[in-house]
């Protein structure tokens, strides 16, 4: 009947408009209710979509891939998955890894690239973990870089707020000043794509005027480690002892006057050098070196306040003040995601990011970013099951090895390349787990080509989507509400990470809809893999799962609440121990990077461009970028008649000023055009946004005309060969435009009233 916050509960202290709106969600009349099979050819208009048993769809199921499986390999079949950062599929994630591993498959689509790498996995270049969580309760100043927790992760905006009113500085660098931006105590509206050029030239001024933390930069970074000038590789013991050597790298020791080897673990001298060219006697020969942080010196050098305003559309003095915050205002804590994730550079941004705030010395202290313990779940996701061979089959490892092909998830672009080539090899199944990539990926080559060409395609969604119109089989999925599901730890606090809770179903499944989980235990079963799944028992899995932790399935069920485990804290633990990279220490230099020809000290790639794009660069003078509004997210929520009558058509954020040289009142239907594509929408006129930036809304489709082609789509404006060379990530959110005028919303109130696609 409706959805209430739990105050009580560690991120319950408000809910967004999606939860409010869950009962007309849940209860829709388009839900589906049951498995569909298609009848008619694939490229039909109408699929003929036909309802049918579950025994008789799991059986189809089983029996085709098994057949393309045992014809043509496991490789042949690739599976998908949906975000479980912004869909209910939170719950079954582990699980239907587990299946994928235990299948054999190498190839699992999730938009990693586009949502969590940059977070979770590309920190791991720079201080072996992913970004960790910011302590807001002790911060002494908060960084929200192209993340706007009011639209995306609300139990975040209590702490924040609670900071700030205890005397935190609040900081936001957007192109957008919206939520908690407008109440930031600075805001840097920067032009999208530029975020590595500001990172480097803050780094330049904490360098230079002594704001960079020079204990923890001695202490826990690499910063002191001596770099050879003639080939940019460090200088070890083996340069000074040859063969006696062990490989490890070495510091120039001032009160000795000579380099002395520097062990993994072993603490360096407080009069190690962190700056100056030196000549090191080598066997002989005589070798000029420099620390690691002079190379860092130097390329931030290049960064001066001037040059950053230029690139970046900031005022010098607001580059300064925040540089002066953050050697001042500490400790720092920082948090970014998909603002810095979707773009051409992503990888190097965050890398610049990252050892900026290495630069501030909060890593891993007190009001800093720290790594909360967590109740020890057991992992279901079995990568250990993979073996290398199997692994070197995922597609793009060759091209991005250090990216998400190392855990075996690829992008569309390079599934649907493959279904329609056949190179490297023949992919014929397609088994996706929600997900609409139609709508949530740039336009990519080969799509529509590869779905049809599949021989089995099968879905498990909630609605008919634009991504299911080739489909072969589909399998009606339960809604969050109505199922139950795990969440050990939950992520925004110490207190909150030792929260363990089994979220009990508040309704039975609509018709014959059933979990993903269920599904997933119910087709290993069939496809002979029910020794992997706890003979098809999904509640001897959960026990598994438990089993560590020492909680019952039946206290959990007994407690709906959920249960307290006792945790100790997080902080600290990686300064004690060591960072988990190749050093233990935070790696200014990437030698990982260097392995596969990327620079290894950070550094600034501006946002790529097509060709197109270079060629009529002149016809293309705004910046184009996309956020999330908060009653959507991604393609999600297009059913709600409540949301979509408030918001029944797509919106375009510009600023008045370039709106008034282009004749375009608020609410005007205007045209954006990109080198790729264009796109219509209702334009919203704000002073909140960079005067040269236009931010539009992705994944917007119409559910009423589920298989028509609409010109409402962002996606199809976006090349998706355009791509971050290590993580494949799309240029999502620093893109060129430019609008015009079609004319005017249709409604004298200046509202829109839903308008069909020219």
């Amino acid at each position: 009947m409706r959805v209430e916050p739990d105050p009580s509960h560690p991120t319950g202290s408000s809910i967004c408009i999606k939860a409010k709106t869950a009962p007309e969600f849940v209860h829709h009349p388009d839900r589906l209710t049951a498995p569909l099979v298609r009848t008619n050819p694939k490229g039909s208009d109408d699929p003929g979509f036909q309802p049918i048993g579950w025994s008789e769809a799991l059986d189809l199921a089983a029996r085709r891939l098994g057949l393309i499986a045992a014809e043509s390999g496991a490789e042949a079949v690739a599976f998908a998955v949906t975000t479980p950062s912004g869909t209910a599929i939170a719950d079954s994630f582990g699980w239907i890894h587990r299946l994928v591993h235990a299948f054999g498959s190498p190839n699992l689509v999730f938009a990693t690239e586009n949502c969590n790498w940059h977070k979770d996995f590309t920190p791991m270049l720079t201080w072996g973990a992913g970004i960790g969580m910011p302590d807001y309760s002790h911060t002494g100043l908060i960084l929200l870089w192209g993340f706007n927790p009011t639209a995306t992760w609300l139990s975040q905006v209590a702490p924040i707020r609670e900071a700030k009113k205890r005397g935190a500085r609040l900081v936001v660098i957007d192109p957008r000043r919206q939520g908690l931006a407008r109440s930031a105590d600075l805001w840097l509206g920067l032009r999208p794509g530029t975020d590595g050029a500001l990172a480097l030239g803050l780094a330049h001024l904490m360098l230079e005027r002594g704001g960079a933390d020079q204990t923890f930069l001695r202490n826990y970074t690499d910063a002191a480690f001596l770099v050879r000038d003639d080939d940019g590789t460090f200088l070890t013991d083996i340069d000074l002892l040859g063969a006696e050597g062990a490989g490890v790298p070495t510091i120039w020791d001032e009160a000795l006057g000579v380099a002395v080897p520097c062990p993994r673990g072993a603490p360096i001298s407080a009069t190690a050098s962190l700056s100056g060219v030196r000549g090191v006697a080598c066997r002989g020969t005589t070798v000029s070196c420099r620390p690691v942080l002079d190379g860092l010196r130097e390329r931030c050098s290049h960064y001066p306040p001037d040059r950053v305003a230029e690139i970046t559309g900031l005022r010098i003095e607001d580059i300064e003040q925040l540089a002066e915050w953050l050697g001042k205002c500490g400790p720092v804590s920082f948090f970014t995601w998909t603002g810095t994730a979707q773009h051409s550079n992503a990888s190097q941004t965050t890398r610049c990011i990252n050892v900026l705030y290495a630069l501030t010395g909060s890593l891993d202290a007190e009001g800093g970013n720290v790594w909360f313990n967590k109740p020890p779940v057991r992992d279901v996701s079995a990568f250990e099951w993979v073996d290398e061979k199997t692994r070197a089959r995922t597609l793009g490892g060759d091209q991005r090895p250090l990216g998400p092909p190392r855990r075996g998830w690829v992008t569309t672009k390079d599934l649907f390349r493959t279904i329609a080539t056949g190179d490297p090899y023949p992919i014929r199944a397609l088994v996706s787990f929600g997900g609409n990539f139609a709508l949530t990926k740039p336009r990519t080559e080969y799509a529509a080509e590869a779905l049809r060409s599949l021989d089995f395609y099968l879905m498990t969604e909630l609605f008919l989507t634009p991504s299911s119109r080739e489909a072969d089989l589909i399998l009606p999925v339960a809604s969050a509400w109505e199922r139950s599901g795990l969440q050990a730890g939950f992520v925004i606090s110490e207190e909150a990470e030792e929260w363990v809770q089994l979220r009990p179903a508040v309704l039975p499944p609509r018709g014959e809809s059933r979990s993903d989980t269920d599904i997933v235990f119910q087709l290993a079963v069939r496809l002979g893999l029910g020794d992997r799944f706890f003979g098809g028992d999904p509640d001897e899995g959960l026990r598994h799962q438990l089993e560590p932790t020492g909680i019952s399935l039946e206290t959990l069920r007994a407690n709906p609440q959920g249960v307290r485990v006792r945790l100790k804290s997080g902080t600290g633990r990686s300064r004690e121990r060591g960072f988990a990279t190749s050093s233990g220490r935070v790696e200014i230099i990437a030698a990982t990077l260097g392995a596969v020809g990327e620079d290894r000290l950070p550094t600034y790639e501006p946002p790529r461009m097509s060709p197109e794009s270079r060629r009529d660069l002149a016809l293309y003078p705004l910046r184009l970028t996309c956020a999330k509004w908060p009653q959507f997210c991604h393609s999600q929520q297009r059913q709600e008649s409540s949301i979509v009558e408030a918001m029944p058509f797509p919106v375009v954020q510009i600023h008045p000023k370039v709106a008034a040289a282009r004749e375009i009142d608020n609410h005007d239907l205007v045209d954006i055009v990109t080198p790729d594509g264009r796109f219509t929408a209702r334009a919203e006129l704000t002073v909140a946004l960079r005067e040269d930036v236009v931010c539009a809304q992705y994944g917007w489709w119409d559910p009423t005309d589920v298989w028509g082609r609409s010109d409402l789509s962002y996606n199809n404006a976006i090349d998706g060969a355009i791509i971050d060379s290590l993580s494949g990530s799309n240029s999502m959110r620093s893109y060129l435009c430019e609008v015009s005028r079609i004319g005017p919303s249709g409604r004298q109130d200046g509202s829109t009233a839903r308008i069909t696609a020219r």
